[in-house]
């Protein structure tokens, strides 16, 4: 297991958290509330690229999103991160490209 967390500055955290649980919550498992989401991505996920499952976890303060990613190896961590990554900035467009900070949990 490979874990790997950013500290992503901004100050819509928790619309952030709440906009990308809502539109994973089509195709994955999901829960959240305005505070903390989780996000499982299984091994066989619709249009994956990986070969492995993931936990996304977030949880959203007043100026940060912090993201933690567990994912079943190094490789699929990696990848994990660009798949938050582009789709967190997709919904900060104001805001884009933001700033993550990934470092081993």
């Amino acid at each position: 297991m490979t874990s790997l967390s950013a500290h992503v500055p901004t100050a819509h955290a928790s619309r952030y958290l709440q906009q990308l649980c809502k539109h994973w919550q089509h195709n994955l498992a999901v829960e959240f509330t305005p505070e903390h989401g989780t996000v499982t991505f299984p091994k066989d996920a619709r249009g994956a690229t990986w070969t492995g499952d993931a936990l996304v976890t977030f949880d959203a303060g007043t100026d940060a999103l912090s993201v933690r990613i567990d994912a079943s190896s190094d490789a699929h961590a990696e990848a994990m991160t660009g798949v938050v990554a582009r789709h967190l900035d997709r919904f900060a467009f104001r805001e884009a490209p933001l700033a993550f900070d990934w470092n081993p949990a």
